[in-house]
């Protein structure tokens, strides 16, 4: 019976997709190719930089729904954001 209860477990685990936001999912909809954060705020038609980084850009990062292009520097002028391969479970 214990048995039973833990295979369901494990295979149900791996279909299990991130919770995502409203914010997130429209992040993910304005992102074309490589943007950097500029361009995303202004494809969202966002002007607060620490709102947008909060509600919008550290979710996706966090739930690995979008990557950096520079992640050994994430404060970089030039850092640009790009859709992770995980994220086509949401799409």
């Amino acid at each position: 019976m214990l048995q039973m209860i833990l295979n369901t477990i494990e295979s149900s685990s791996s279909l299990v997709t991130p919770q995502v936001t409203p914010q997130v999912k429209e992040l993910l909809s304005a992102l074309k190719g490589e943007m950097s954060r500029d361009d995303l705020q202004t494809a969202l038609g966002l002007q607060d930089r620490k709102s947008f980084s909060k509600r919008y850009l550290k979710p996706a990062l966090n739930a690995g729904l979008i990557e950096m292009t520079i992640p050994e520097k994430p404060n970089s002028r030039l850092q640009k954001y790009w859709i992770s391969a995980n994220s086509k479970y949401i799409l």
